[in-house]
């Protein structure tokens, strides 16, 4: 691949989009980013599910609740960030926990069953810092311990201090500066819950402060993901403090992964908007090229009558009933298209280039 800064000049090149287009792209970034930040998390809502609600506000097929209401405020977190990254303000502390407010809602009870059977329970506090040790048992077994909350509000106090300082001396790249910020703000764990969410989302409030496209850190990479920030922290060392005031050098495992995946995200990104054709779809993150001529008609028809019949599609496309079925079939096993049951209506989750 070629290196960041040629990619980035590349993009620049063909800004501004043009409004379907851009329309096109926002659509895109919003169920990725969101479906893919919450699902490193655990949510179990799918990529159609997540599409439904976030674009057309519908509740489809089965999930917690509690999983739905997550996915809807981590799209008003993300809207929250995306203006105040245009406001060029400096950085606050009140900012990341006003974020994280929005992120976690209220204040909730978490219920645990410690070993021989004992039962603890701990509130999580929304948009308020830790009052309790939080740590990580790691892939290898190990525990890994964050930043005490003693330590904790001193801490962020540096990290935005730092943040702040860094950018306006134009030390670091903003590519450079988000990685490093990201870095940091994990090593120190700032909240009970919600942690990884404000990371990415505070990246991209970086790069997107400075004119940069926004990312998606892809839930079928996670480990490589966990494993770069791993590798930066067995050369930081275990103490929570060292790592809030990591160094560019110490974490380069983690910076360099983090470079290759902006490069990756805005090469994506090129490709979405330059590459066209009605064969050439879009599905998280990954180019679909139909070989079939058929199966782009019947995704062009559901999308332009949500309430298609069979009958009417194989009237529409000249194909038998069951030809069109298995495209259908197979159309719906790949995720590509819903169809609820309450409303019989198609859904076309997979994005057209044209």
């Amino acid at each position: 691949m070629k290196d960041i800064e040629t990619i980035y000049k590349e993009w620049l090149s063909l800004l501004p989009l043009n409004e379907k287009k851009q329309a096109q792209l926002t659509r895109k970034f919003t169920v990725e980013y969101n479906y893919n930040s919450n699902h490193i998390e655990g949510n179990t809502l799918t990529y159609g599910q997540t599409e439904l609600l976030l674009l057309f506000g519908k509740v489809s097929g089965e999930a917690e609740m509690k999983d739905f209401e997550e996915m809807k405020a981590s799209n008003v977190g993300l809207k929250m960030m995306t203006e105040e990254a245009k406001e060029k303000q400096p950085l606050t502390e009140t900012f990341i926990r006003q974020l994280h407010h929005t992120l976690l809602r209220e204040d909730y009870t978490v219920y645990k069953t410690l070993p021989g059977g004992i039962q603890t329970s701990f509130v999580v506090h929304a948009g308020q810092y830790k009052t309790r040790p939080n740590s990580v048992i790691t892939r290898y077994g190990d525990r890994f311990e964050y930043a005490s909350p003693e330590e904790t509000p001193a801490l962020m106090n540096d990290l935005v201090k730092w943040y702040n300082d860094a950018e306006e001396s134009g030390k670091y790249t903003p590519v450079e500066l988000a990685a490093l910020f990201h870095y940091r703000y994990i090593r120190i764990h700032p909240f009970e819950d919600g942690n990884g969410r404000i990371a990415r989302l505070m990246v991209n409030y970086i790069l997107s402060r400075h004119g940069w496209p926004m990312i998606v850190v892809r839930n079928r990479k996670k480990m490589e993901y966990l494993e770069a920030l791993h590798q930066s922290d067995l050369v930081v060392g275990p103490v929570p403090s060292d790592g809030a005031h990591a160094t560019l050098r110490e974490i380069r495992d983690f910076a360099t992964y983090f470079k290759k995946l902006v490069a990756t995200e805005i090469k994506a990104d090129i490709d979405f908007v330059t590459k066209s054709a009605e064969n050439i779809w879009w599905y998280d993150g990954e180019i679909v090229t139909f070989r079939s001529e058929n199966t782009t008609k019947i995704l062009i028809a559901l999308q332009e009558n949500p309430y298609i019949t069979y009958d009417e599609l194989t009237k529409l496309i000249g194909i038998n009933t069951s030809a069109i079925q298995k495209q259908i079939n197979n159309l719906l096993k790949k995720g590509y298209i819903q169809r609820r049951d309450s409303d019989r209506q198609w859904h076309v989750l997979i994005t057209s280039t044209i």
